[in-house]
């Protein structure tokens, strides 16, 4: 942990030369939040709950601190940590109060956020620091170079009004591109952007009429419907125009076409829909955020098109997926045709209803080279509303088509999983009709450690496109209730795998 600033280090912190003139000092709590986060980025390292600080070396681990192997596959994961680094910010401190808002949870702030935004942005960037309070708003916009800072005791709550997230930007939703309401917190095309704590995000999705939409059988699956026609016609995205009097949810926090992005510290509740969701940026820092979603389809973390990206530290109690890597969907996922790849992710635990660590089902760009390690499943004292049922779930068909290529598990221990823990299938949701060709491979688990599952794998390959290169090693589960479920699976090895005290053969 990083030692408390003296007294004077606090007052140097706290009052920021800025475009010439002196801010008013920060408390000595936010003063301090501010230098500890400021060290972290100056360093590039990152501080686990636990104070043990870890480079982006991929030298330790923060579970035990000790030498990681990386060998095989994982040979690569230093070089894309050593890529990713989290944005770096002036010392300028632009304090929205300054700006005109006010923290009683009542006043509308949207007006006095933009203004502290664009303060920071025309000066050469810097913090726009949330004090303590609740600061009600809408759409909040970031810019290059600024950093959203949300000190301890902030929170800033969105308002539950569909209005205030208008006009419609352009945005990703499952998996093919629109106009739509603007996401909560939205930057597009922006470099060194950030978002960060130890305060919270309220989405309130719980007061505002976003359940309803998608709730027995609401608006949102005409829209829904429409807009997959859309992508799948090949109608301009220019004309794709949804928002008012339609009823696509908005994400929570989205980057699109992005570089140099960080959200750390944050605990962020109550999303509409995706939480973090980064689209086709690079460069990205997910760390020590903590999740707590319960309407549906609210995944925690979906990097999609994304390159370079780290999530660790999180803890993840959602209604959907936990982590999800994705990369558009269907005919429209080929048109823009990136896919995701170099993908880290540590020390996280997943408490969510779906997927631990999730790949698809929105993968037509492609998926290669994610690697997760050290992560807990269900653990007793982070729980969830809803046990994990897969801690891997991998999930394409031939509909979407594309190809997913390198997924690396490693070190993950957990209990209580509702389901498999690994469910790869290439028939996700039966199919869905599809003709193209999809291809899913290399796929590894090791080092695992897991007590009570239904079974240890089902995997569904396809006749014609076979799922290949499964494989498994150094693991030990027990409490598992029924045998393994593969079909149309090529080069499937076990190796020092046992299962209620049985070491598995080669099949």
């Amino acid at each position: 942990m990083h030692p408390r600033p003296s007294r004077r280090a606090a007052l140097r912190t706290g009052g920021l030369l800025a475009v010439g003139t002196l801010l008013p000092p920060l408390s000595a709590e936010q003063a301090y939040a501010e230098q500890a986060y400021a060290a972290t980025s100056r360093t590039g390292a990152a501080t686990s709950r636990t104070g043990a600080a870890t480079p982006h070396t991929g030298e330790a681990t923060w579970h035990t601190g000790a030498a990681a192997a990386y060998t095989g596959a994982w040979r690569a994961v230093p070089g894309i940590l050593a890529r990713i680094r989290p944005p770096a910010f002036p010392r300028r401190m632009f304090r929205v109060t300054d700006y005109g808002a006010v923290g009683d949870g009542r006043t509308m702030n949207t007006p006095a956020f933009r203004a502290a935004i664009a303060a920071c942005h025309r000066a050469g960037g810097g913090h726009v620091v949330v004090p303590e309070g609740r600061f009600l708003t809408g759409a909040i916009h970031l810019r290059s170079r600024v950093d959203l800072h949300v000190t301890a005791g902030a929170t800033i709550a969105f308002s539950p009004d569909p209005g205030d997230f208008l006009p419609v930007v352009l945005t990703r939703w499952e998996g093919t591109e629109a106009y739509n309401y603007s996401p909560f917190i939205y930057a597009y095309g922006e470099r060194d952007v950030a978002v960060t704590g130890p305060g919270t995000l309220d989405g309130q999705a719980r007061l505002g009429p976003w359940e309803s939409w998608y709730r027995d059988s609401g608006p949102q699956g005409a829209d829904q419907k429409l807009l997959r026609e859309m992508g799948a016609t090949g109608v301009p995205v220019a004309r794709r125009v949804f928002g008012d009097g339609h009823h696509l949810r908005p994400k929570m926090v989205q980057f699109y076409r992005c570089r140099n992005v960080m959200v750390s510290g944050l605990t962020i509740v109550d999303p509409p829909m995706w939480t973090v969701h980064p689209v086709l940026s690079s460069n990205v820092t997910v760390r020590d955020v903590t999740v707590d979603s319960t309407l549906y389809n609210t995944d925690g973390c979906d990097p999609e098109c994304c390159s370079d990206v780290l999530i660790t530290g999180c803890r993840f109690n959602t209604n959907d997926d936990c982590v999800a890597v994705k990369s558009g969907r269907d005919e429209d996922g080929h048109r823009v045709n990136v896919p995701s790849r170099n993908i880290v992710v540590r020390d996280c635990r997943f408490s969510g209803r779906w997927g631990g660590m999730t790949v698809g089902s929105e993968m037509s760009g492609g998926v290669r080279d994610v690697f997760a390690e050290d992560c807990q499943i269900n653990p007793s004292d982070f729980p969830g509303r809803h046990p994990v049922k897969y801690p891997l779930y991998v999930k394409a068909n031939k509909k979407r088509g594309g190809s997913i290529d390198g997924v690396h598990i490693r070190n993950f221990t957990g209990q209580g999983v509702e389901r498999d823990i690994a469910f790869v299938t290439m028939d996700y949701n039966g199919g869905e009709d599809g003709t193209l060709p999809v291809s899913v491979r290399n796929i590894h688990l090791d080092r695992m450690e897991i007590d009570g599952a239904q079974s240890v794998l089902r995997l569904v390959g396809l006749e014609t496109d076979q799922l290949r290169d499964v494989h498994l090693s150094h693991s030990t589960f027990t409490g598992i209730r029924a045998p393994d479920s593969v079909v149309h699976t090529e080069d499937l090895t076990f190796r020092r795998v046992f299962v209620n005290g049985q070491e598995v053969p080669q099949p």
